[in-house]
């Protein structure tokens, strides 16, 4: 860590305070969550004691979090929680529940609570205060095409160049493996100030994805003077630049959700997907998955480095499962317990699994509770909306914002389920779903104005006649 990324995460907090002084209290934590996803220095914060560091995303919830109680703080009495809570909830206390079967102690669960609750909580009920709403939803996927503006010239320069833009401003580079990781596809993938590429990958995905939406719904027209069909073809071509392959594939069944529920007015596509991954966790966590098939499809039809790859993957999950199910419930707490150790050819005990995917880390950490509390947080709000929200409204103006970001959180889960790129806008967003899939449905349709208003509208409406005079009539 150097000291301008520590400068920088300290102006941070008066920044965000500024944001509360300038913008309306739901747009101010928009643009504070997306400010700092897309800006805050990676691997570096400051150790507070007994609350968890202050560092990357944990500040701007702490800069939230204190500036909602100086200026909105009667917004806390709004919140009222619902069943679709409890697995957040759940998610949030398992760590006390790891830690004292594991023997660690209350301190460590304590801890552990707070940390979980910092990095998931605040984000998640953030979005059950501010994003409560379709036009909440709205006004967030509209930040999140300023903000994938915003990365077009950087992920450009980045993508001829190499990662270098985190190093040129913090001094460090913000993945420790440097630009190694960064080489694809006779380029480099763009890393800006995001962990990895793979996580910008994902995020250039979901603002290519939100554009094409609200232009086939026609709920915007415009982004900062730009048009939506510009801004397709600038987004879908800076996602190719990217070089993630991951990202590719989401692109691609995220247009076929949009297209089938448009055409055919169903939400199949989507469902299956959400049943599909929980299946493969259920069985990857039970013990009964067989990769096999999958890498050698890959290898025959696609390409063999990335089944081998896969390959690799499936056999760390493999052998970190196998470790979970002996704590199969609230898993092995912290301090890389959940993880496999042997003993090298000098008699050293060395790690020799390698983690890479969301859900073996919260399956090995807190169990089949922590697997199914997280999965559920995420994917049981985005079931929910479907049923209150069916596809037949998805792409009426006032519903299609709110409609694509379920979509995406659903992609962003599908990406956990292979890699571990954290990004708090998707837990936001599970948040506001579960919000509003808990109210009466909103109405599809813009409000109609009155007729009487409609009549009078752009000329004085007449006076009433006055009891003091009579009213007089034309002559017949």
């Amino acid at each position: 860590m150097t000291p301008q990324a520590q400068l920088a995460l300290l102006l941070w907090l008066p920044i965000v305070f500024y944001f509360f002084t300038i913008y309306p209290p739901r747009t101010a934590v928009i643009v504070s969550f997306v400010g700092g996803l897309l800006f805050l220095p990676q691997r570096a914060g400051f150790a507070l004691p007994l609350i968890p560091d202050y560092a990357g995303m944990v500040a701007t919830c702490y800069g939230i979090g204190l500036a909602l109680f100086v200026y909105d703080s009667q917004r806390l009495s709004k919140l009222q929680l619902t069943w679709m809570d409890a697995p957040m909830v759940m998610w949030c206390i398992c760590p006390m529940l790891s830690s004292l079967t594991n023997g660690l102690g209350f301190y460590d669960g304590f801890n552990e609570v707070l940390t979980q609750t910092a990095t998931w909580g605040l984000p998640y009920f953030l979005g059950r205060l501010y994003l409560n709403n379709l036009s909440g939803m709205r006004e967030l996927a509209i930040n999140i095409l300023r903000g994938g503006l915003i990365y077009v010239p950087l992920c450009l320069y980045e993508g001829r160049f190499s990662p270098q833009l985190h190093r040129m401003v913090y001094g460090y580079f913000a993945h420790s493996s440097g630009i190694r990781q960064a080489m694809r596809y006779g380029g480099y993938r763009p890393n800006v100030f995001m962990e990895h590429g793979l996580m910008v990958g994902m995020w250039m995905m979901t603002v290519a994805l939100v554009c094409i939406w609200l232009s086939q719904s026609q709920a915007l027209k415009q982004v900062w003077g730009q048009s939506l069909g510009v801004l397709n073809v600038v987004f879908f071509l800076i996602l190719l630049w990217c070089r993630s392959t991951g990202a590719y594939v989401y692109m691609i069944y995220g247009l076929l959700i949009m297209f089938v529920a448009k055409w055919t007015k169903t939400t199949l596509p989507l469902l299956l997907l959400i049943v599909g991954m929980s299946y493969y966790l259920y069985s990857g966590a039970i013990g009964t998955f067989d990769g096999e098939a999958i890498t050698e499809v890959i290898a025959e039809r696609l390409n063999e480095e990335r089944a081998q790859s896969l390959a690799f993957r499936f056999d760390n999950e493999d052998l970190l499962a196998e470790k979970a199910r002996e704590k199969i419930l609230f898993g092995w707490g912290g301090w890389g317990r959940n993880r496999v150790y042997d003993y090298n050819w000098e008699g050293v005990l060395e790690d020799i699994s390698t983690t890479d995917s969301m859900w073996i880390i919260a399956f090995g950490v807190n169990g089949a509770v922590g697997l199914a509390s997280v999965t559920a947080s995420l994917l049981l709000p985005v079931v929910c909306f479907i049923f209150r929200y069916p596809a037949s409204l998805w792409f009426t103006p006032h519903v299609a914002p709110a409609a694509v970001l379920a979509v995406c959180t659903t992609l962003f889960m599908l990406d956990s389920v292979l890699n571990n790129m954290y990004n708090p806008i998707f837990t936001m967003i599970s948040g506001g779903l579960s919000a509003i899939a808990a109210q009466p449905r909103e109405s599809a349709a813009p409000k109609k104005i009155p007729r009487s208003k409609l009549l009078h509208r752009g000329r004085p409406r007449p006076l009433a006649p006055s009891r003091s005079s009579p009213q007089k009539f034309p002559q017949r």
